[in-house]
Formats: structure tokens, C-alpha cells, sequence
């Protein structure tokens, strides 16, 4: 995953997409481009058959192939700020190297470019240049300064943290007002990662954790309760208690609005 800064000191994750998803979406468009074209000569054979020699029928073919080849795609690319129908498909977008949209000059050097690394040589160019680079690139993005970028990604939901049955009685009475944010974020994103963390590893930042939390709470938890156990509790009761002041925050503001909508201003 790259790294983009903002002009407003913003980062930005931006996945590249995989050459495997670049290839599909290059022989989407491909397959598109060759149905255009076979529909257009059949279009031209049809309304003006027999009326043209060899030269003309060489140079409308001509025409037809930069149409298709070159016109289109860079049109396409520009006014919908870097789809194509293949990339349409694969949930991906060309992107400038500073992650804004492309524009009708990079645009067109990677059409022009893609002539002949895709077309004449039938992509083994464009494959050698992005197995190389970490982005997938290929020899148009990286005279054009872009890539390709992944839009739709599965984002899974993350568990809800729940109350241990066990310290639910200590938690309603403790006081964990004083828990910093950084280290409740922290603390989130340890029980969030916890499964897919070894046994050993798991144990080891959970006390580490644990240990640190229990400075900010009062009373200490039972000396019983597993240091995880105490995360859970704590991170649960947390998140409780914020959501409760959070809705009473809300009636209040609701109840400050109907006094003053009541009031007489005339």
C-alpha cells in the first residue's frame, strides 16, 4: 500500500493494482475494442460496399484502428477520470503518481505508448516493465507518472468488543475516566488484531497493555482476571459509557431546541 500526502498534510492509502487485475481489465477492453471494430467494418462494408478501391479500404482501416486504439481510449480515460470499461469491471482507476485524476496528457502518452507495448508486442513489454515495479506499472505509466489503483476493497467489520461475564459487576463501578486515547486506541486495535496474533505474542502485549491501563483505572481489577479479560472490559465499559453520554448530549440539545422554538420572539 503507497503513501500519498495531501497539500493539506492529509495521507492517503492508495493500493496499487496487481498486474493480475490489470491484465484482466487490459483484455476486457481489448475484447471491447475488437467487437467495435468488427461492428464498424461491417457498418462502412455495409453502406459503401463495392464503391472503394484497395487504397481507401486500407486507409479507413487505418482510420478505424486509431480510432480504437487511440482516440477512444484516451477520450474514455479523460472524461471519466481514468476508468475504461475493463477497469470498470475490475474496480480499478489510473491515477497521477500524487493520486489525483488523470488528465488528457498522461492520458494520451499512455495510449500512445500502449500501441506498442500492448498491440504490436502483445504485452510481453508491459509485462517485463511492471514485473519489475513495485506498482505494477507499465513502460506508459511510467513515462506518464501514474498507476493504477485499487477502488473497491472488502472491508470486514470489526468484531464488537464484549463485556466478560465475569468483571461486568467490577466494570460498572469502576472508574476509567482517566484512560488516555492513545492508549485506548491502542488497546482497540490489539483486540481487533488479538486472532491472528500467536499465543506467545498475544500474551505478551496483552500485559504489557494491561499493566499500563491499570495505572489510569480505579479500583484495580480482580486479581483473578486474565490480562485480555481486563482489555475487554475495559475497552467494552469505555465504549458503553461514551455512547450513553452521547445520547444524553443529544436529548439535551433536542429539549434546548424545542424551549427555544417555544419561546415568544414577536
Amino acid at each position: 500500500m503507497s503513501s500519498v500526502v495531501t497539500g493539506e498534510a492529509v495521507v492517503l492509502e492508495l493500493r496499487p493494482a496487481g498486474f493480475a487485475a490489470r491484465g484482466l481489465s487490459v483484455m476486457i477492453d481489448i475484447v471491447a475494442q475488437g467487437i467495435l471494430a468488427v461492428l464498424l467494418i461491417l457498418l462502412i462494408g455495409n453502406v459503401f460496399g463495392g464503391v472503394f478501391d484497395t487504397a481507401l479500404t486500407t486507409a479507413l482501416l487505418l482510420v478505424v484502428v486509431v480510432l480504437l486504439v487511440v482516440v477512444l481510449p484516451v477520450t474514455v480515460e479523460t472524461l471519466t477520470r481514468g476508468k475504461s470499461l475493463g477497469r470498470l469491471v475490475m474496480g480499478l482507476r489510473i491515477v497521477r503518481d500524487d493520486g489525483g485524476a488523470v488528465r488528457f496528457r498522461q492520458a494520451f502518452i499512455r495510449a500512445m505508448v500502449a500501441v506498442l507495448e500492448i498491440y504490436l508486442l502483445v504485452g510481453s513489454l508491459a509485462f517485463l516493465v511492471s514485473l519489475f515495479n513495485e506498482k505494477s506499472k507499465r513502460l506508459g505509466d511510467l513515462l506518464a507518472g501514474t498507476y493504477a489503483m485499487r477502488e473497491r476493497l472488502v472491508s470486514t467489520p470489526r468484531a464488537l468488543v464484549l463485556m466478560p461475564p465475569g468483571l461486568q459487576p467490577w466494570a460498572q463501578v469502576a472508574d476509567i475516566g482517566r484512560l488516555p486515547d492513545p492508549l485506548a486506541r491502542r488497546m482497540s486495535q490489539f483486540l481487533a488484531q488479538a486472532p491472528r496474533l500467536t499465543v506467545q505474542a498475544r500474551r505478551s502485549i496483552s500485559r504489557d497493555l494491561a499493566a499500563e491501563a491499570a495505572h489510569h483505572v480505579s479500583p484495580p481489577p480482580p486479581g483473578h482476571a486474565p490480562p485480555e479479560e481486563f482489555l475487554r472490559a475495559v475497552i467494552s465499559s469505555r465504549r458503553d459509557r461514551d455512547y450513553t453520554a452521547m445520547l444524553r448530549q443529544r436529548e439535551r440539545t433536542e429539549a434546548t431546541a424545542r424551549r427555544i422554538h417555544r419561546l415568544p420572539f414577536t
